[in-house]
């Protein structure tokens, strides 16, 4: 029996997870050593060896890009704590806890860090841009470590630009310290600059999603009768570390798949099941995410007719995508597609927005929601994702990521051919 034979029969008898075995077999050139049978992701090879991640030189341009949004805003410097705002822009990767460690951003000016005294040769291994390192000792106050940052810039008074993420503490200990100054929302500078994507930005994200497809792929051609939802998304992880990412899935069977981020009910799959997954990957600090649906075995004229109708949804929304069309309105053209088939009005059946936007986080400015006026700029980014549910019966969920071009939009990924056919060429 050869190898890729014993592979696919090992398969069909065991429904093999990620875990690779080791199996005792003879062979004629060591007849009595124990080889590693092949697992069934063994034929996955990474897809990042190619992949450079953000060059210091984009940090650079991207800081000046937010100082001068900072002039134009009328915002003299811009609060950071650590979260992927502050990546974006200093690339330093830092946990959160109860002790601050900010960067400020000045209008004018080099960057500065506050920190606690015991971390201070961890950031020094971390900072690439600026000089200026405060430290706090336990008993000291941060908050006037920032207070003489913003003295020394020439920030007396002023607006101090704090993003949505910072935690309540922090700001609220930032302007007992400094009642002087007015916080306000940074949403013009982080949400100005990370909307709109770069080439390498593109490039990564592209990658990202490419490798999720081909996770789900790996894991749809080892569904098996029985199967649980843990272990179909077990089988996803697994394909993901193969391909060279930490990345995962939620996976929804049958009317299970009603439920858009899954149910606690113990789940095992039956022929006839609707399958649906969703989740994604992270390359170089830029997220995929990408929802499949499919059957498990022979779809019925009702599965298939709410599955198409889906993606006829997606189809028009990403026609309707273009340079200067307001985020609401491409919803709007999504939902009525839906609507107009019957279910509907509004999120009666189609529980929830559209799409988001994605790129560093999986969900991120700007959001394609009803009455959202914000207007589509080339490079911005998002999900397509309409849905279909109704509780006890069948949900149906199409999610490809996209970009704005200079004359419409561009998919990451192809979209699903048919409910039997789940990735396109």
């Amino acid at each position: 029996m050869n190898r890729r034979k014993f592979f696919d029969q090992s398969i069909k008898a065991t429904g093999a997870v990620a875990a690779v075995g080791l199996t005792a077999c003879a062979t004629e050139d060591k007849p009595k050593e124990t080889v590693a049978e092949a697992g069934p992701f063994d034929h996955l090879k990474s897809m990042v060896d190619d992949m450079k991640p953000i060059s210091n030189e984009e940090r650079k341009q991207r800081i000046e890009k937010a100082q001068r949004l900072m002039v134009e805003n009328k915002i003299d410097a811009l609060y950071l704590e650590s979260g992927s705002t502050m990546v974006y822009f200093t690339g330093i990767k830092w946990g959160r806890s109860e002790r601050m460690m900010a960067a400020i951003i000045p209008a004018k000016g080099e960057l500065a860090y506050v920190c606690p005294a015991f971390e201070e040769e961890r950031l020094k291994e971390r900072i690439l841009f600026g000089n200026d390192l405060r430290v706090w000792q336990e008993h000291e106050s941060p908050y006037k470590l920032v207070g003489s940052i913003l003295k020394d810039n020439g920030i007396s008074t002023g607006k101090i630009g704090v993003e949505e993420s910072v935690r309540f503490f922090l700001f609220d200990g930032l302007r007992k310290e400094l009642p002087q100054i007015q916080f306000v929302d940074a949403f013009p500078v982080a949400a100005g600059c990370r909307m709109i994507k770069s080439p390498t930005e593109l490039a990564l994200m592209k990658r990202a999603n490419e490798i999720t497809i081909e996770a789900y792929r790996a894991a749809i051609a080892v569904m098996k009768d029985g199967m649980s939802q843990y272990e179909f998304s077990g089988n996803i992880s697994a394909a993901f570390k193969k391909l060279g990412v930490t990345g995962g899935a939620s996976v929804m069977f049958g009317e299970w798949a009603a439920y858009p981020h899954g149910s606690q009910t113990a789940q095992s799959m039956k022929e006839g099941d609707i399958v649906l997954m969703d989740g994604g990957c992270n390359l170089h600090d830029y997220s995929s995410d990408i929802t499949r649906t499919t059957i498990f075995g022979k779809p019925t004229q009702r599965q298939t007719d709410i599955w198409n109708k889906v993606k006829e949804s997606q189809t028009a929304a990403m026609a309707a995508v273009k340079p200067g069309a307001t985020c609401g309105s491409i919803d709007d053209v999504g939902r009525k597609v839906i609507e107009d088939a019957g279910f509907g009005p509004g999120y009666k059946n189609f529980f929830h927005r559209l799409g988001h936007g994605i790129g560093m986080d999986g969900h991120e400015w700007p959001y394609l929601v009803k009455g959202n006026e914000l207007k589509l700029q080339p490079g911005m980014c998002f999900s397509d994702e309409p849905g279909i549910y109704i509780y006890g019966e069948i949900g149906v969920r199409l999610e490809d990521c996209f970009y704005v071009t200079e004359d419409g939009g561009q998919l990451f990924t192809p979209q699903s051919i048919s409910i039997e056919e789940p990735f396109g060429v």
